[in-house]
């Protein structure tokens, strides 16, 4: 996969994010992809992954938005990281917290998302 391709797949996983697209969401991930959670929870497989994400999309943290701060791609060993910003609306207030992902992505589809949170408690805090 060619640098630019690689880039606009990250771009597109984290915009469906933002759709609120969880079936867009995991168009991206393989069949045995790893997702490590930001607070060490790993889940295996598309089943696994999508059960850890539909909270998110069923609004059970509230509205998330993810915006992009900085990407960085290594077309050759398949690997991206994103630094994110997410906002979220709840119903405590608006509040945000800083984060990445590392992508390990093959034939086009991503088999491992690890992200990590610049937080203790990353839903609670004051907006950025």
């Amino acid at each position: 996969m060619e640098r630019g391709e690689l880039a606009e797949l990250v771009i597109q996983f984290t915009e469906a994010f933002n759709r609120e697209d969880l079936d867009g969401v995991m168009s991206f991930v393989a069949a045995d992809a790893v997702y490590d959670e930001f607070n060490g929870t790993i889940n295996r497989g598309t089943a696994a992954i999508r059960a850890a994400f539909e909270p998110q999309f069923r609004g059970g943290y509230g509205k998330l938005r993810f915006h992009a701060e900085d990407l960085f791609v290594d077309a050759a060993a398949g690997k991206a990281l994103i630094r994110w910003l997410c906002t979220l609306e709840t119903k405590r207030g608006p509040s945000a917290w800083r984060g990445l992902d590392i992508l390990h992505v093959e034939h086009g589809r991503i088999t491992e998302k690890l992200t990590y949170a610049k937080a203790k408690v990353p839903l609670l805090g004051e907006t950025l």
